[in-house]
């Protein structure tokens, strides 16, 4: 075997477990600092990790994707739709982006980015939801929205409901 296909071999196997690894995450109880109310969702943007407040010093934490670079955001927002297997339209950018993209994909498609939930978030065009690509969680990756494993999205889906307070912080 060549030295350029063993590389390209290894690179390969190594993308894979990456992604296996990534693909395997999931939520897990940790300890938290900070004056959030209960039932809060806390999203750190450079840990790319996304927070469910329990209680005063207990949080559920997931891996995330978040927005890259010239794309984040910050603030407080609240939760104000649930959607299992929803459709999506590209947001106005992103059409300018990607301009042969369809003008919807619908719920379901292996090409949906929304995955198997989405949650919306007031105010915008973002939402917390799955994805097709679960290789993307743990990056900077997206438009602004918060991107969860669908396992992930799904159990916090059950654990909130529309009104939920969400902080994104830088």
């Amino acid at each position: 075997m060549s030295m350029r296909i063993a590389v390209a071999l290894m690179a390969t196997i190594g993308a894979a477990v990456l992604m296996s690894q990534a693909a395997e995450a999931r939520p897990e109880m940790v300890g938290v600092h900070g004056d959030y109310t209960p039932g809060t969702i806390v999203v750190k943007t450079n840990e790319r990790r996304l927070y469910l407040i329990l209680d005063s010093g207990h949080a559920m934490r997931y891996p995330v994707g978040v927005g890259k670079s010239g794309k984040q955001w910050a603030g407080t927002t609240q939760i104000d739709g649930k959607y299992r297997n929803p459709a999506w339209s590209p947001p106005r950018e992103v059409k300018h982006d990607k301009p042969n993209m369809p003008d919807v994909i619908p719920g379901g498609s292996p090409r949906n980015p929304m995955g198997v939930a989405a949650m919306t978030l007031a105010g915008g065009e973002y939402a917390i939801h799955g994805t097709n690509m679960p290789g993307s969680v743990g990056g900077f990756v997206s438009y602004g929205c918060i991107r969860m494993l669908n396992d992930d999205i799904t159990d916090l889906y059950q654990r909130v409901s529309v009104g939920t307070t969400v902080t994104v912080t830088r």
